[in-house]
């Protein structure tokens, strides 16, 4: 599969959009609870270690 660079418009509006994910299910949910810190740090890992990945590998080219 090929991989895709990411530019850094793309890396700040997926970023700024699991900012606001993740506020809305801390102002809409009634209590915060061991499952919705779960929930904020697994998707923080889904969508934060690809964009490291992505990072890394661009400074690698440059070299």
């Amino acid at each position: 599969m090929a991989r895709r660079k990411l530019s850094n418009s793309q890396i700040v509006c997926i970023t700024l959009l699991w900012g606001i994910l993740c506020y809305m299910l801390l102002t809409y949910s009634k209590e915060i609870t061991g499952e919705t810190i779960f929930a904020i740090v697994t998707s923080g890992i889904i969508v934060f270690v690809p964009i490291y990945k992505n990072i890394k590998r661009r400074g690698d080219n440059k070299s």
